[in-house]
């Protein structure tokens, strides 16, 4: 694994050893930043489950002016702090030791911008997560949640945690869920 683009342009990744995480394949994160390539520069990111750290890393090399990565497995800590002092982007990261629904209280900025998770399938982690994030002030109508799921996954309780889904792209064994929170009109 590789990061594909910016200014660690080509830097390889570590990634945890075993079949407890899943990197994101080269082609579908290219594909992924593609789409989101005009939200990057000077965005708040947030990695929840990060594994290796692969995708927040990704935004920074694209220019995220900040990235919080939200692990709380040995290995993939591990990790995660070797690819970031290897890609030099131990300044603008911040690395949160923890459950994702818990860490989620250690965000400090006014706004995020962008969140990627990508938990274990079929463990319906995603829900705690919006569950979560629907209560967060950080979160507002101009915060793109993206999930990446297995293909059969359905997200059709987001409406009712205040979510909307505005785009699914599929791949082969996966996809990735855009979804805005619903904006209140009353």
């Amino acid at each position: 694994m590789r990061v594909i683009a910016g200014t660690a342009r080509s830097l390889p990744l570590k990634t945890p050893q075993g079949l407890d995480t899943r990197p994101t394949t080269d082609r579908i994160k290219e594909t992924l930043f593609n789409i989101l390539q005009n939200d990057i520069p000077g965005c708040v990111f947030v990695d929840m489950f990060s594994g290796s750290g692969g995708i927040g890393i990704e935004a920074l090399s694209r220019g995220a002016k900040k990235a919080y990565f939200i692990e709380n497995a040995k290995e993939p800590l591990s990790c995660i702090a070797h690819n970031l002092k290897f890609t030099r982007f131990e300044d603008r990261a911040v690395v949160l030791k923890q459950d994702a629904v818990a860490a989620l209280s250690g965000i400090r900025d006014e706004e995020v911008d962008l969140f990627f998770l990508d938990p274990p399938y079929g463990q319906e982690q995603e829900r705690r997560v919006l569950e979560a994030l629907g209560g967060m002030r950080y979160v507002t109508e101009n915060t793109l949640i993206v999930v990446e799921t297995a293909r059969d996954t359905s997200m059709d309780y987001a409406r009712e945690l205040g979510f909307s889904v505005v785009r699914e792209k599929l791949y082969k064994t996966n996809k990735h869920i855009f979804i805005r929170k619903e904006v209140n009109t009353l």
